[in-house]
């Protein structure tokens, strides 16, 4: 039977007692989220903080999308996270579903350790809505826009450096979409974590944002939700809000349906935001953890787990995944990142 046409169970009756109360939720509104199904793109700071608060608030199933794992510096603001997922280097995607389940094991997590990329959003992203954008790239963002708009879907971009940020509601045939705002990737000097730092505050902000606004959707408030491209430096106090509440006209994704970044066939390699490293996915292809163990063995220093496999040689560090992607540490250099995957991992 539907969760929609039941009485909370008991549990559940006690667990969320207290948003039920809230007259903008209610039981009615619980059910639904009870029932809903939210992507949360990113498990770094922002996506760790909005599926914490998403999970606690009973939504029933997330899906979870990292390519990253689990490092000692992500400890100071990615909630989800705890020192032994550090020393274990595990992927933040499951890395996050173990801690969820921990806490309420009634919420689905399904966790996908991979880069989102025009090749697999529509399997991963298909159940559902909205989706929350956690991510450090813009690229990935112009291509959730790309896809929301093609499928008719809510989502909610949200970012944080230094103290600043930043969240918007898009919403396809309502909002003015990314495209509208922002029509090009931001150009010259851009701020990141690994040159501006963080504050947790800043994160959290951002991520307390972006959930409630999720909520709103799902419980159907959505005359409630904000249609302004909002942002606050908690540092310096400053709060700007740009409005959203109409699609600029013309606009090449939203008004004329052109989705390039839904089309591209690959994606280049990027560097990360605030690591001295750089993503390799020269080609999808499942990798033979014991062998390349074997082979790397006489190299450097190997460590695996069922998930990942990390390779040290010298002052770099490769991690590979199952798929073949790998992430290569101590270098911002593409060409010096492709040539040692070359070389260790096979081209």
């Amino acid at each position: 039977m539907p969760l929609a046409s039941t009485p909370l169970f008991s549990s559940a009756q006690d667990r969320y007692s207290r948003q039920v109360l809230f007259a903008g939720i209610g039981e009615q509104g619980q059910q639904k989220l009870l029932a809903a199904h939210v992507a949360i793109v990113g498990c770094g700071a922002t996506g760790a903080a909005v599926a914490g608060l998403l999970a606690r608030a009973g939504v029933g199933t997330l899906t979870l999308i990292d390519r990253d794992y689990v490092e000692w510096s992500n400890l100071q603001r990615q909630v989800l996270f705890e020192e032994e997922d550090a020393a274990e280097g595990l992927p933040k995607a499951e890395a996050a579903r173990r801690r969820i389940a921990r806490f309420n094991s009634q919420t689905q997590v399904h966790a996908h350790v991979a880069d989102l990329v025009p090749a697999n959003i529509h399997a991963i992203l298909a159940d559902a809505q909205p989706v929350l954008d956690a991510t450090d790239n813009f690229e990935t963002r112009y291509l959730l826009n790309d896809y929301a708009v093609e499928q008719n879907k809510p989502w909610i971009y949200a970012g944080a450096v230094g103290s600043y940020a930043v969240t918007m509601n898009i919403l396809p045939g309502t909002t003015a979409c990314l495209a509208c705002i922002f029509p090009g990737p931001p150009s010259g000097m851009v701020e990141t974590c690994d040159t501006s730092g963080i504050l947790n505050a800043a994160v959290n902000l951002a991520a307390s944002l972006e959930a409630v606004e999720a909520i709103k959707w799902i419980v159907g408030a959505h005359d409630r939700m904000r249609q302004t491209l909002f942002s606050c430096d908690v540092w310096s106090n400053e709060i700007s809000e740009i409005d959203t509440s109409h699609p600029r006209p013309h606009c090449a994704v939203c008004g004329q349906h052109q989705f390039p970044h839904l089309a591209g066939v690959g994606r280049p390699q990027i560097t990360l935001c605030g690591r001295n490293s750089v993503q390799i996915h020269e080609r999808h292809r499942p990798i033979d953890f014991a062998e390349l163990e074997r082979k790397l063995q006489s190299h450097g220093a190997v460590r695996r787990n069922d998930m990942l496999l990390r390779f040290d040689h010298g002052e770099h560090r490769i991690t590979v995944f199952k798929d073949g992607r790998a992430i290569v540490q101590g270098t911002t250099d593409v060409g010096l990142a492709r040539s040692l995957y070359a070389r260790f991992v096979g081209s």
